[in-house]
């Protein structure tokens, strides 16, 4: 199984986990954690029942065009099932696990020490709380270029495309 939020740290995650399901020739287990607006850990709010409707919908809707994307109509010898589950990632992940035979996929991402303070890490508490083996796959080394590429553009640096092509 895998977790996905469409971030291209979890696509690298998707696509290694599709990779493990084929050699295996087991069935993927996507999976999307999602939180209403407002409540999240600490939070006292409720929401009303149209608001979690909605809020289901567009995870159910994001996870359907995550898998199109990745997996297209030919599925390429993947039988990928998606589930939207409310609550924290890594707590979703883990609660899906059902037994010591089962493999969660998570990607690492690059964190820095602020997102490190601000949200924790879903592979870390995978690591530390999940029945069966653990596979961290490292973000794609083209994802740190991009960050690289979006820093310059947002502090309006020129670029050089001979940078690019190193």
């Amino acid at each position: 199984m895998v977790g996905t939020n469409g971030t291209l740290g979890s696509l690298t995650a998707l696509h290694r986990a599709a990779a493990e399901a084929r050699t295996r020739d087991v069935e993927l287990l996507v999976v999307l954690a999602w939180l209403p607006p407002g409540t999240g850990l600490g939070s006292r709010r409720c929401c009303d029942t149209s608001l979690l409707a909605e809020c289901r919908a567009a995870a159910c809707e994001r996870l359907r065009e995550i898998l199109d994307t990745v997996f297209g109509e030919s599925r390429a010898g993947v039988t990928p099932t998606g589930l939207t589950v409310r609550g924290t990632p890594g707590a979703a992940l883990v609660d899906a696990a059902r037994d010591s035979e089962d493999l969660i996929v998570v990607g690492t991402g690059s964190r820095g020490p602020l997102l490190r303070a601000l949200r924790p890490s879903v592979a870390r508490y995978c690591l530390a709380h999940a029945p069966c083996p653990v596979l961290a796959v490292p973000p794609s080394p083209l994802q740190g270029e991009l960050g690289a590429v979006h820093r310059r553009n947002m502090w309006r640096m020129p670029l050089d495309a001979r940078e690019l092509a190193q």
